[in-house]
């Protein structure tokens, strides 16, 4: 079937569905959604769903060519496994390549003589010697004139536009139409899985390869030693405070092996995780009609808000729901909820929210690194606690300058707020009223209040 008609990015068009139902086609930089049940709890990628009113709009044979390696029904065709790696296996599911994947750092290693190296904020992408594919082994589309010269064998990397600028990237990568946008990225090479020597050495072929065959847009990335804890805080104080996202660490003359490996650690102020979009909440305020925050779920089941890190293009046109999206985090709740979530980007090679660490007190929890604060695409103000235990939040609608105070003294919260009304709630025990805090913060910051 010819194609019918199409959408240009960013348009939408309603079509009629069973019954009275109504829903709502999009083109979104070459990713086309429906807000039709059938599409939404589809198990892949945004990216790779398709439903019987998009075949019916655009034809069979736009959505056979725009969705490549996913049949029409929905089901995804397993990608082959890709040359290399002496035969390792795959991580997780065994749908992607074989990639190496890091563990979270924690204090108690000492990296002294590591090899360590900015982490990159852009898109895991595997060469296999033909094409890149993701993590989860979902195929991009790079311009021809991108991959020229790139090798037969595989390289591990990240497709990259620059600090700051991972939705853009994602943005570029998920389109399927070889978009001259493209000249915005680079790979940056960080292995050669097929090499069987150590890290050492196969970081210096890759970067060999890509001299020798003059590749344009690939370059390896660079790597320095870690000489001590101080000089691994004072590297991680500057790169976030350049806007990146902190740095990975690599074991001296270790082997690439695929799944998570101790050899590989990354370092961040802030931890970070996956979540699944369940809900969108409606704004309030200077938010009133459109996005307010993303109601959220873990792996666990655990359900909360992220209301904040969004620019107004993301809060206009939020995430769908049922995509996977990445929130920076400080730590835990004694409940399990992270605290102070801010909202990253959405995850093209993650298809299921994380399993955070085991749900015990802040406290009890190894201590981050904590140098530098990070520096955000859109910057919000540092947080600030009164020393007697005030927390004040604010919010502009038009003229009109709203407040709200919460004090905090044990097991009791007292609420100031509008014209200066007070009122005082009791809690069973100061874990219920902790908890109760964090909730009712939560409502606010999702709301478009900021804390001053």
């Amino acid at each position: 079937m010819p194609l019918m008609q199409d959408l240009a990015d960013g348009e939408s068009v309603e079509v009629k569905g069973s019954g009275s139902s109504i829903y709502t086609l999009k083109n979104t930089g070459g990713v086309y959604s429906c807000t039709c049940p059938a599409w939404m709890h589809q198990s892949l990628g945004i990216e790779k769903r398709t439903c019987k009113h998009l075949r019916a709009y655009r034809g069979d044979e736009a959505e056979k060519a725009r969705l490549g390696n996913v049949e029409l029904s929905g089901r995804p065709v397993r990608a082959p496994k890709p040359a290399g790696t002496n035969g390792a296996t795959t991580d997780d599911d065994g749908e992607g390549p074989p990639v190496l994947l890091a563990h979270k750092w924690e204090t108690d290693i000492d990296i002294t003589g590591w090899w360590i190296s900015e982490k990159l904020d852009g898109v895991r992408a595997y060469w296999d010697g033909k094409q890149f594919l993701s993590r989860l082994g979902n195929k991009f589309y790079p311009p021809p004139w991108f991959v020229e010269n790139f090798p037969d064998h595989p390289l591990d990397g990240e497709l990259w536009g620059g600090r700051k600028l991972f939705q853009r990237t994602v943005g570029i990568v998920k389109r399927q139409d070889q978009s001259p946008l493209w000249k915005e990225l680079l790979y940056v090479v960080f292995d050669a899985p097929h090499h069987d020597g150590p890290f050492e050495e196969r970081l210096d072929h890759a970067k060999k390869v890509i001299e020798e065959r003059r590749i344009a847009y690939a370059r390896v990335h660079e790597h320095y030693e870690c000489k001590g804890l101080e000089h691994l805080k004072e590297e991680l104080a500057r790169v976030e405070s350049l806007g990146g996202e902190g740095l990975m660490a690599r074991k001296p003359r270790s082997k690439y092996e695929a799944g998570r490996s101790s050899t590989l650690l990354k370092v961040k102020t802030f931890h970070d995780a996956e979540a699944r979009v369940i809900e969108h909440v409606p704004g309030a305020g200077k938010h009133k009609g459109r996005l307010g925050a993303l109601r959220v779920e873990l792996a666990d089941g655990t359900k909360f808000n992220v209301g904040t890190g969004f620019s107004d293009a993301e809060r206009n046109d939020p995430p769908p729901i049922g995509s996977i999206i990445t929130f920076r985090y400080q730590e835990l709740s004694d409940g399990g909820v992270p605290r102070f979530p801010s909202y990253v980007g959405v995850r093209l090679d993650a298809d299921k929210p994380s399993t955070l660490v085991s749900k015990v007190k802040p406290h009890e929890q190894p201590a981050p690194v904590r140098s530098a604060p990070v520096v955000r695409s859109t910057p919000a103000p540092a947080p600030r606690k009164a020393s007697n235990g005030v927390r004040r939040f604010e919010m502009k609608d038009g003229d009109t300058q709203y407040f709200w105070e919460i004090e905090t003294d044990g097991t009791k919260h007292r609420v100031r707020y509008g014209t200066f009304e007070v009122r005082v709630k009791n809690f069973a025990s100061e874990e219920e009223a902790a908890s109760a805090l964090e909730q009712r913060i939560e409502e606010k910051l999702g709301k478009g209040f900021v804390e001053v």
